[in-house]
């Protein structure tokens, strides 16, 4: 647990205040925050929009954000205490002199509420607003840290592809640096994900077998029972692809498939994963084809804002190649889609089975090492014991720990993680510019390929697994996807 005198004082600015993303995470998350005393005292909150609201309007406004999305129930002394440290400032982010007026503005709270001029800038807006945003704080001096810190928060999309993530990226450094940018990724808030690296490194059961010599295969899957609801707009200049496998799905790769890091340190860390991400085989054309799926739910050409003759894919399934000594030969194969049988993201560790000369193979199950994200979290262990009998017949039994599963746990939100270390200057949880290069351009290669043609779209079952080409792509290597 963190001291009150380990908590830094500073400024909360959110562009983009009064959006979903900040009353559904991250105002509830910055009152979580302060439930567990890790705000501190010299803290104020300023949300801007363009909306003509009043700061108590405002804060009614957040009251009850807070209320339907918080984990802890809303206390009425803590939300008190909270309530007079958040502010709402209209503004035209777009309008270059209205940032002179935000400074000064900032300027007054910091004498108010002694912050000493530290700021994080959390870009809760459209990816469009990213370059105006940092470039007028860039102009009126608000990006400066000599004295004191000044950070900025980008949420993805970082770019849609690698021409345009160069673009923003030099926008973004020239205003802030690379140790002041924060490219958000909630997924590496999540608890498990945090934990992938304590199962690996601090177990000897797992890290000496973590490798081409006993692992059969590796498999991730991120599913979801839902279409796109009303992101349709957003959905259209995305696809599955940019949405989930450049960023949340490379990442888990990259913390799976990471040699030790020299220590814990947020650059030892990431100078691993960026090693994954370059390891990646590039495939050719005709590579492409056979190892790279995509698919389209049947109704997704109706949902609204959604053109009537798309090309967007709502799901992808890969085959993966990781070409360093560790796991040459081992496949890595990922699938997400919308509109699938379940909600669930899920990483499967198969085991080799055992040149076995006591017991028949074919009564053998593989070892599976499970990690659950979500929703459930927690780790699921399979292994091979005798039933319960007279009989001598092997069957699969599990171990299965849930973490959130128990009475009184309360696991915090992935945001409240990732806000807390922004605020701390730990960069650890959050992408690199070189993880975010080599990310785009591995994904570039397939984009490119799918620009050159017209996918035969729709191509599956809503509540299914995806189109029968995702299963034929493990069939051929004599393999079928796990679904637990």
């Amino acid at each position: 647990m963190l001291k009150k005198n380990e908590l830094i004082p500073h400024i909360f600015i959110i562009f983009g205040g009064t959006g979903d993303l900040t009353h559904r995470k991250l105002l509830p998350a910055i009152y979580n925050l302060s439930k567990e005393n890790l705000l501190s005292d010299n803290f104020a909150l300023v949300s801007i929009g363009r909306r003509d609201y009043s700061t108590n309007k405002y804060r009614k406004m957040v009251y009850s954000s807070i209320k339907s999305f918080s984990r802890f129930k809303l206390e009425d002394e803590i939300w008190n205490n909270l309530k007079e440290k958040i502010y709402y400032k209209k503004m035209d982010f777009t309008n270059e002199r209205e940032y002179l007026e935000l400074k000064s503005y900032l300027n007054e709270l910091d004498n108010k509420h002694q912050t000493l001029g530290n700021r994080i800038f959390y870009l809760a807006v459209a990816p469009d607003f990213f370059d105006m945003i940092v470039t007028n704080l860039h102009k009126t001096n608000m990006n400066s840290n000599k004295i004191n810190f000044s950070r900025v928060v980008i949420e993805k999309p970082f770019g849609r592809d690698l021409h345009t993530a160069k673009y923003l990226n030099k926008k973004i450094i020239s205003a802030f640096s690379e140790e002041n940018t924060y490219r958000i990724d909630h997924y590496l808030g999540k608890e498990m994900l945090q934990n992938i690296m304590v199962i690996r490194f601090a177990n000897s059961l797992f890290e000496p077998l973590w490798n081409n010599k006993y692992i059969e295969q590796i498999q991730i899957t991120s599913s979801e029972t839902l279409g796109v609801e009303t992101r349709g707009n957003y959905y259209e200049n995305s696809g599955a692809i940019r949405d989930m496998v450049q960023s949340h799905l490379l990442q888990l790769i990259s913390l799976v498939a990471m040699e030790k890091p020299k220590s814990l340190n947020h650059n030892a860390v990431r100078d691993e994963k960026v090693k994954v991400l370059k390891s990646l085989k590039y495939y050719n054309e005709s590579e492409i084809m056979q190892n790279v799926v995509r698919g389209q739910y049947n109704n997704y050409r109706n949902e609204k804002n959604v053109s009537k003759n798309s090309k967007t894919e709502t799901f992808v399934a890969l085959k993966l190649e990781v070409n360093n000594k560790r796991w040459k030969s081992v496949p890595f194969y990922i699938r997400t889609g919308k509109k699938m049988p379940k909600k669930s993201t899920e990483i499967i560790i198969q085991f080799k089975p055992l040149a076995n000369l006591l017991y028949d193979n074919n009564n053998l199950h593989n070892n599976m090492l499970i990690i659950k994200v979500q929703p459930t979290e927690g780790i699921y262990l399979q292994f091979n014991a005798k039933e319960p009998g007279t009989r001598k017949k092997i069957i699969p039994v599990q171990m299965d720990f849930c973490q959130n599963c128990q009475v009184g746990i309360n696991s915090p939100e992935a945001y409240e993680r990732l806000l807390i270390d922004v605020m701390l200057g730990d960069s650890t949880l959050f992408a690199r510019w070189d993880e975010v290069y080599y990310s785009w351009k591995f994904i570039d290669q397939i984009i490119n390929f799918w620009d050159k043609g017209d996918p035969i779209f729709p191509n599956y079952e809503e509540g299914t697994y995806g189109p029968k080409a995702s299963m034929k792509l493990l069939e051929r290597d004599g393999k079928k996807w796990i679904n637990i």
